[in-house]
């Protein structure tokens, strides 16, 4: 069944307003790039030696209609005003044939960065309790940096945020996507 483990995963985000909350979300899917997809939402886990490709690369390898498994994070109102973010934080472990962890985070009231930050950290924390590393969330990123240096167990974060602002009564989502390719 190794050929069901992706080889390779890009990162994506949009942003769609429309007075229809699914045709809101259809236009962030355009804005990503991945509208043509059937997507297909998997949970946390960033595969053993998957390798990481620029999002126009991975557009590239899309096929109209395809079965297209994500992770996905998605945040939508139609409140004027409203502040809203959606986030996918990954971390990488050193070991390229362990698995690593990719979250999604969406809040309302968050900027990119704050949303981003939770995300990257969430991922972080989870790969860390997986490798044995005690890993505190609210210390400050240098302090978090010191522990990837320390334990040479997570060689890299990231993370993939979409915010914006509601600008009147039509819906707006907002999309952040890791996009696997087998």
């Amino acid at each position: 069944m190794d050929n069901f483990v992706p080889k390779k995963i890009f990162f994506t985000k949009g942003v769609g307003t429309h007075k229809d909350e699914l045709h809101s979300f259809e236009r962030a899917l355009r804005d990503a790039g991945i509208e043509k997809c059937n997507l297909v939402q998997v949970s946390s886990i960033f595969p053993p030696r998957c390798k990481m490709i620029s999002k126009t690369q991975g557009l590239k390898e899309l096929v109209s209609g395809a079965i297209t498994y994500c992770v996905l994070s998605r945040c939508c109102t139609n409140e004027p005003k409203r502040l809203l973010a959606a986030s996918v934080g990954c971390a990488i472990p050193a070991d390229k044939s362990s698995y690593g962890y990719i979250s999604e985070h969406h809040a309302y009231g968050q900027n990119e960065k704050q949303a981003g930050d939770y995300a990257e950290d969430l991922a972080a924390a989870m790969l860390a309790s997986t490798l044995g590393i005690d890993f505190d969330v609210d210390e400050s990123w240098d302090e978090k940096k010191e522990i990837f240096k320390i334990s040479g167990k997570i060689v890299r974060t990231l993370n993939v945020t979409q915010s914006t602002i509601c600008r009147d009564n039509k819906f707006t989502t907002v999309i952040a996507v890791a996009v696997f390719i087998f």
